[in-house]
C-alpha cells in the first residue's frame, strides 16, 4: 500500500504569485537612473492607492517646511521681532487683515511673520537632534553588538537608564543648566538639540544592536573572518550596511517629536527669548489668555504649524516603513487576460 505525502498546510501558490509580482518591479528598480533610486524617490514610485496618498501628502508638507525655512526672508513681511513698520506701530490684537493676513499678537507681533521665522527654528533644532541622535546610536550600537562582553553589558544597562528618564523633563533641565531657561536662537536649539539626542540615543542603538548580533551569526560575516577580513572593514561594509534598514521609521519619529519637544520647551517658559529667534510653543504660551476673550488668530495658526510639521515627517516616515516591509506593501493590482482583451 503505497502513501501519499500530505499537502503543506499554506498557500504555497500565494507565496509564488507575490514573488513574481516582485520580480519586474526589482528588475526595474535594478535598471533606473541613480536619483530614482533614492529613498523616498524610488518609494513612490512603489506606492499604490493609499500608500501612494499618504507618502504624497507627506513629502509635500515636509517641502513645504523646508522651502519655508529656506525661503522665510523673502516670504515674511516682517522679522520675526518686528513691531512696527514705516506707518508706525502695528497694534496689539489687532484682527486678521491686508495689512497683517494672521492678525498680531498681545505684544504686536505680526502673526504671519512669525508662523514662518518659526519654520527655521524647527527645522534647525530637527535637523541636529536627529542627525546626532543617529550618529552617536548607531556607532554605540555596531560597537556594543560586535564586540560583546562587559562592554555590552554596560551600554545596554545605560541605554535602559536613560531611556527610562522622561524626556520633558531631561529638556527642561538641559535648558536650565545650558541657559539658565530663557536663551538666545542657539542657546535655544542646542538645549532642544541634545536633550533629544540624549533621550532618543536608545532607540538607535537598541535597534542596530539587535541586528548587529544577529548579522553577526550570518555566514557571509563568518566567510569574511575566514578569509581575514579586518574588524573595521566587517563592522562598516557588512553589518552598518544590512542593519540600518529599519531606522526611516524612527529617524522620522524622532524629527516630528524634536518639533513637539522644542514647542513644549516655548510653552513652558523654557524656551528661546522672543527677541532672537521666532518659536512656535512660546506663541502658543502668550495667546491662551487671548482665547478666553475671543481672540483666536494669534493661538490657531501657531498651533496649526506645529501639527501640519509633524504630520508631514510622521506621514512620510510610515509609508517609507509599509513599502520596505513586502507584508504591509500594498502591490498593483494585474489585470486578467480576459479583462485585457475586452
Amino acid at each position: 500500500m503505497t502513501l501519499s505525502n500530505p499537502e503543506p498546510v499554506g498557500d504555497g501558490n500565494a507565496a509564488g504569485t507575490d514573488l513574481a509580482a516582485e520580480a519586474p518591479v526589482v528588475a526595474e528598480t535594478a535598471r533606473s537612473p541613480w536619483y530614482l533610486r533614492l529613498p523616498v524617490l524610488s518609494h513612490l514610485r512603489r506606492s499604490v492607492g493609499l500608500q501612494r496618498g499618504m507618502l504624497i501628502t507627506g513629502v509635500v508638507l515636509v517641502a513645504g517646511l523646508l522651502l519655508t525655512a529656506l525661503f522665510a526672508p523673502l516670504l515674511a513681511p516682517y522679522g520675526f521681532a518686528a513691531t512696527s513698520d514705516a506707518a508706525g506701530p502695528f497694534g496689539t490684537q489687532r484682527p486678521p487683515s491686508a495689512a497683517h493676513p494672521l492678525g498680531t499678537t498681545v505684544t504686536g507681533f505680526d502673526v504671519l511673520s512669525r508662523v514662518i521665522w518659526g519654520t527655521r527654528t524647527a527645522v534647525a533644532v530637527m535637523v541636529c537632534a536627529v542627525a546626532a541622535s543617529l550618529f552617536v546610536g548607531v556607532a554605540l550600537g555596531l560597537l556594543s553588538g560586535y564586540i560583546g562582553g562587559w562592554l555590552d553589558r554596560v551600554l545596554v544597562m545605560l541605554a535602559d537608564a536613560i531611556y527610562a528618564f522622561p524626556s520633558l523633563l531631561l529638556a527642561i533641565v538641559m535648558s536650565i543648566v545650558i541657559s539658565g531657561g530663557q536663551s538666545d536662537a542657539w542657546g535655544g536649539i542646542l538645549a532642544a538639540a541634545l536633550s533629544i539626542t540624549v533621550v532618543f540615543v536608545p532607540q538607535y542603538f537598541r535597534v542596530i544592536r539587535a541586528e548587529v548580533v544577529r548579522l553577526k551569526a550570518e555566514p557571509f560575516v563568518e566567510a569574511a573572518k575566514v578569509v581575514g577580513t579586518g574588524h573595521r572593514r566587517i563592522m562598516g561594509t557588512h553589518l552598518l550596511r544590512n542593519a540600518t534598514r529599519t531606522l526611516p521609521l524612527i529617524f522620522t519619529l524622532n524629527a516630528s517629536e524634536s518639533i513637539l519637544t522644542l514647542a513644549a520647551l516655548g510653552f513652558l517658559g523654557f524656551g528661546i527669548e522672543p527677541t532672537s529667534a521666532s518659536e512656535w510653543g512660546y506663541d502658543l504660551n502668550r495667546a491662551m489668555s487671548d482665547a478666553t476673550s475671543g481672540i483666536w488668530w494669534t493661538g490657531l495658526f501657531p498651533g496649526l504649524a506645529i501639527v501640519l510639521a509633524v504630520l508631514g515627517v510622521t506621514l512620510v516616515g510610515e509609508s517609507v516603513n509599509d513599502l520596505n516591509d513586502p507584508r504591509l506593501r500594498t502591490r498593483r493590482r494585474r489585470r486578467s487576460p480576459r479583462r485585457a482583451r475586452a
